[in-house]
């Protein structure tokens, strides 16, 4: 499987694709390409490789928790089983605690694989 990240935003309390939270929200926008695996959809490829950091706690690790969807264009389609070969795009949010501090994307190589890299994002 390939996962793609293709946009990102913040998005407020109360605005599209965040208008039941409240907690402000990071959303990404992403691509996943079925490169071979039998059952695969858009949710648990992003399930069983990505968690969302927030280093604002100095004794603890701060796991961000998953928001709702931020974008319904995807609403149908989030859990449908992509095809080999096939790309299907999805989203996702994250809650935020603050909005200073930077998220950390991390990237593993299943839920409990080990580390292919990271991304952060201010």
């Amino acid at each position: 499987m390939t996962i793609e990240i293709t946009d990102y935003k913040i998005i407020p309390v109360g605005s599209p694709g965040n208008e039941y939270g409240d907690k402000p929200v990071i959303a990404f926008w992403y691509n996943v390409t079925n490169n071979g695996a039998e059952d695969l959809d858009p949710s648990t490829a992003r399930i069983m490789n990505f968690t969302a950091y927030q280093d604002n706690n100095e004794n603890s690790v701060n796991e961000l928790e998953v928001g709702m969807l931020p974008d319904e264009q995807f609403l149908d389609s989030q859990l449908e089983k992509i095809k080999i070969g096939g790309t299907v795009a999805n989203a996702v949010s994250y809650e935020l605690d603050d909005e200073i501090t930077p998220v950390e994307l991390v990237a593993t190589d299943g839920i409990l694989g080990n580390e292919i890299g990271s991304q952060t994002f201010n």
